[in-house]
């Protein structure tokens, strides 16, 4: 097996088992330590197709930020568990034998039809898809492509984003802080 192939598969396998972990756990927080480890499993598998940048701002935006939002909402709903409660749902060991049995089916359809296409499709050239051409400008590699669009032709609707997303955190910074001088 080609290393590619193996780390493909690896990589799959860790999400898969990370969105497992999030819906089987019982406690908020294991779910989502599970959701990063997800996340962090979908990221490798952006730099292995060759998209540092969408890995980067995977990491960042949803492996940084988004879990960081879910860790404070977490700890502020303040969930305890009981020493009786189970560590796993009722329900864990039947989904992940039907989720199982879903894996199989897909995995041979996606076997068969990877197997039925492996002697129509030409390899493709690394090199000749690192190379974009932009107007009339030559770039070389994702993220030069991606800054080149979206500082020239939309550097407009990319500052309004900005401004507006500056405005909601100041806003949920207020209201955050409103909700917790009443509790205090």
């Amino acid at each position: 097996m080609e290393p590619g192939l193996f780390f493909f598969w690896l990589f799959s396998a860790v999400v898969v088992v990370g969105a497992v972990g999030v819906v089987v756990m019982r406690q908020p927080i294991h779910s989502a330590l599970f959701l990063l480890l997800s996340f962090l499993g979908v990221a490798c598998l952006y730099v292995q197709a060759r998209a540092e940048l969408v890995a980067a701002v995977q990491v960042l935006v949803y492996a940084g930020g988004v879990m960081v939002l879910f860790l404070y909402t977490i700890m502020l709903v303040n969930v305890k568990r009981q020493r009786t409660e189970r560590y796993l749902h009722r329900q864990a060991v039947p989904a992940l034998g039907f989720g199982f049995l879903f894996l199989l089916v897909v995995g041979g359809v996606v076997v068969n039809e990877a197997r039925a296409l492996a002697g129509k499709a030409p390899a493709a050239d690394p090199a000749a898809l690192a190379t974009t051409v932009i107007g009339s400008e030559t770039v070389l590699g994702n993220t030069q492509a991606v800054g080149w669009v979206l500082y020239r032709d939309y550097l407009l609707p990319f500052e309004i984003a900005s401004l507006f997303l500056l405005v909601a955190m100041i806003g949920a910074v207020v209201l955050g802080k409103r909700t917790m001088e009443r509790f205090d």
